[in-house]
Order: structure tokens, then C-alpha cells, then sequence
């Protein structure tokens, strides 16, 4: 039987949340009782809309082991908040930014449009040393600043040891800056362990929430140093009093906030997110990783049929498998998975299925059953 906190199709076997998650039966109602009350009271309630705004910062906090919900900003998206963190650093002629050459655009564009300042982007193979880690390791030097990489490679659903490389950094006084898009919500974060100094991921993946609307973590620490490029009245310390004409802007990370927040979205987000810390994040990675090894044994009974692309290693791998179909193209197979009501994405050279915890076996078997025939 399917979840009940869902209500998707019959038809459909959902293997995309790498790409855009349906949305949990109570973010449906959620956003469905939003829309009723704004339309019938506008924003006579908005004093209740701040409050579910403070208690998503809360639930954000406990998500990734935040110190405090301060060091939570409500962004955009992903790119945004890099975008952030790239143009709010004080750079110097000179100095570099390590990522791999597996990185989705947002985290490369990002950095290599800081050539104008005389910032060098370094990409690290990450097939070429012994462990991906020591690769990027290997890219930094006297000159390094920043290290950023994603939690889990969007096309290769490759993991990294995130704990290695924020010791690392810490050890050589580098940033750490982690695109945790592809991980949270189906893997366990702890930023404090990891050591970050920046995580960003957005709300519509594994989150289970809408588009529009991303998490954006700063350490309290290093705050100061992110020079503000844009501004509004949400950034402001003050910034319930639209009469005071002062510009001090919040101590904590709503300085990155500078317009309106997004309340439709926020009002999503909080409560697909009640579903996934009322679940745990320990049993969902549980779930998300069974699915994914049960995956990898079929994949792996049918090597002559088909080539998997995602590390299959303990500690290597989270909810994304890709592979490569070795008779026919992966553009061939991915046709014919959709015209049978199969979503999933050609990514990484392949095909790439993304199920989530609550993707029940019969589904995930109907999908492989494809692959067989």
C-alpha cells in the first residue's frame, strides 16, 4: 500500500525527488488553507504567518544541528545563497576557490565569475587521487579560501565525507561551503560535525517542499565578513518600524534576507518538513538507503545489460543511482520509462533514479520490471 501521507497518482512510479518532489497530502492542505484565508481575509492574520515564519527557522535549526535558528537565513534558492557567499567575501587578486569537476552549474558559475576580481576557480578530478577528498585536498594551497562542493554530485549521486573535508579546512583556515541539495532531507547533516561555514540547499527536492524557497546556514561567526550586495527592509534590525530611518541591519542571518519573505512557500515548506522530522531523519536515511542498495543488487545482477555509475561503497552513495544502459541509448531507454509512467531524469550520462523513504518496493519493483523487459 502506498503512504498515506501521500497522494500521488497510482499510475506513476516517482523516482525524481533529485529534481522536483511532490508535495506530502498536508503541504497540499497547507497551501490550500493559505490561499482560502488570504483570500477571504487578505493579511489579517499576518501576525500568525511571522510566527509559522519563526517556528520553519526552528525546525531548519534542528534539521542540520544548528547552534540557533539566528544562523538560519530564508533565501531564494540554492544559487542565491551562493551567490551570497561568492560576492560577499573580501577577495584579493590572487586567492582560489577549490570545487570538483562534478559540480552542477550553480556551484561553478558562481565561482568562476569571480575571475574578474582575479580569482582563480580550481577544479579537482575527482577520480584521481585515492578518495575524492584527497583530490580536492590535493587542490588547495597557501592561496585557497574556500572550498565548495556538494554534499551528493547531482549526476553521479556521489557522497562525500563531509567530515574529512571540513577538518581539513579548519586545519589550513580555509571556508567550508557545502550545496547540500542532493542530501538534505534524505541524509543526516550535522553542521556542527562537519564543520561548515555555509550550507544552502533548496526546499523542493528531498525537502518535499515548493520551488522558490531555500534554507541558507552562516556560522555566527564568520557573518561579519559576508559584505551585503542587496538590500530591503526584512534586513533591517529594526525592520518591523518602517518609520525609523536607521540602517542597521539584523545581527543574525535575516541580513540576508532583504525584501518580503516568501509566506506561500514558507507555509509549504514547514509543513513538509513536520512530516520528515516527525518520521526522523535517522529512519529516513534508512529507508532511502535500503532502497538504494536494493537498486544497486538488481543493477548488479544484469551487468551485462547495464553499467552503474553511482559509487556502490559503503559511506559513497545516498538516494541517488545512476546507470547506463549498454544495448541501447539512455535518451531510448528514458523514453520508453516515461511512456510507462515512470519519472526519472537523464543525468551524469544516464539514467538516474532518485526514490525517496516513503517510495513503497511495489513501485520501485514495477520500475525495474521495466528494465528487465
Amino acid at each position: 500500500m502506498d503512504d498515506p501521507a501521500f497522494q500521488l497518482d497510482e499510475e506513476l512510479v516517482y523516482l525524481n525527488h533529485a529534481a522536483v518532489a511532490p508535495w506530502p497530502r498536508r503541504t497540499v492542505q497547507a497551501v490550500t488553507e493559505f490561499a482560502r484565508e488570504n483570500g477571504r481575509y487578505g493579511s489579517r492574520n499576518y501576525l500568525r504567518w511571522v510566527h509559522t515564519e519563526g517556528l520553519l527557522r526552528q525546525q531548519l535549526c534542528a534539521l542540520i544541528n544548528a547552534r540557533h535558528s539566528d544562523e538560519i537565513a530564508l533565501l531564494k534558492n540554492t544559487s542565491e545563497a551562493l551567490s551570497v557567499v561568492a560576492w560577499g567575501l573580501p577577495w584579493q587578486a590572487g586567492d582560489n576557490v577549490v570545487i570538483s569537476t562534478q559540480e552542477f552549474p550553480s556551484n561553478r558559475v558562481v565561482w568562476e565569475s569571480l575571475d574578474v576580481l582575479g580569482v582563480e576557480t580550481r577544479q579537482a578530478d575527482l577520480l584521481q587521487h585515492d578518495t575524492p577528498e584527497a583530490a580536492l585536498i590535493a587542490k588547495m594551497d597557501a592561496h585557497t579560501r574556500l572550498l565548495s562542493v556538494s554534499s551528493v554530485q547531482y549526476g553521479s549521486g556521489l557522497r562525500l565525507d563531509l567530515t574529512t573535508l571540513g577538518s581539513a579546512c579548519r586545519e589550513r583556515g580555509i571556508l567550508f561551503c557545502i550545496d547540500a541539495i542532493q542530501s538534505l532531507g534524505a541524509h543526516q547533516l550535522d553542521v556542527q560535525e562537519c564543520q561548515a561555514d555555509f550550507v544552502m540547499a533548496d526546499g523542493h527536492k528531498w525537502l518535499l517542499g515548493p520551488e522558490g524557497l531555500a534554507v541558507f546556514f552562516c556560522r555566527q561567526e564568520i557573518m561579519d565578513q559576508l559584505a551585503l550586495r542587496q538590500y530591503g527592509w526584512h534586513m533591517l534590525a529594526d525592520a518591523g518600524h518602517f518609520d525609523n530611518h536607521s540602517r542597521e541591519v539584523a545581527a543574525n542571518a535575516r541580513r540576508f534576507e532583504c525584501g518580503s519573505p516568501n509566506m506561500l512557500g514558507i507555509h509549504a515548506l514547514h509543513a513538509s518538513l513536520g512530516l520528515i522530522l516527525e518520521t526522523g531523519m535517522q529512519k529516513i536515511e534508512q529507508l532511502v538507503l535500503e532502497n538504494t542498495r536494493f537498486m544497486f543488487d538488481f543493477l548488479a545482477a544484469r551487468s551485462d545489460r547495464y553499467s552503474v555509475l553511482t559509487p556502490d561503497a559503503p559511506g559513497r552513495y545516498a538516494g541517488i543511482v545512476t546507470f547506463r544502459p549498454l544495448h541501447e541509448s539512455p535518451e531510448l531507454l528514458f523514453e520508453m520509462l516515461g511512456q510507462q509512467h515512470i519519472a526519472c531524469a537523464l543525468r551524469g550520462g544516464g539514467i538516474r533514479f532518485s526514490p525517496h523513504f516513503y517510495t513503497p518496493r511495489k513501485k520501485l519493483c514495477r520500475a525495474l520490471d521495466v528494465l528487465d523487459h
